[in-house]
């Protein structure tokens, strides 16, 4: 399986970005989906997921209440709503896919990742 996200830009605070990860390959192998985030200096950390169905879904707190998570499976593609936006939310965005039908907030629950893509935003 492999991963394309995509979306990320520079935006100032308070605004919006949606961020995409298409999924190619071998997709029947990727059920739970996640996004993680990865700022300087810092260790990647779990931002949010989604299940196969899409009817399970978690936030991390930090998130909660501002970014939303969808998927469209006939497209093999995971979304990610991000509203109200702060600085503390630059970082560098990945996504992410298990074999698992799981919503997961560890790095290793993830079998396939995809390259990042960054999101800048400025006070």
């Amino acid at each position: 399986v492999q991963l394309q996200a995509f979306g990320g830009g520079l935006v100032q605070a308070g605004g919006s970005l949606r961020l995409s990860c298409a999924a190619s390959g071998r997709t029947s192998s990727a059920y739970g989906m996640g996004w993680f985030r990865q700022a300087p200096g810092k260790e990647r950390e779990f931002v949010t997921a989604i299940s196969w169905s899409g009817s399970i879904t978690r936030y991390a707190d930090s998130v909660e209440g501002r970014f939303t998570i969808s998927r469209d499976n006939a497209k093999n593609t995971v979304y990610l709503q991000m509203n109200s936006l702060k600085p503390e939310d630059t970082a560098i965005y990945y996504c992410a896919a298990s074999r698992r039908d799981t919503v997961g907030t560890m790095t290793w629950v993830y079998d396939y990742w995809g390259q990042g893509t960054l999101v800048t935003v400025s006070s």
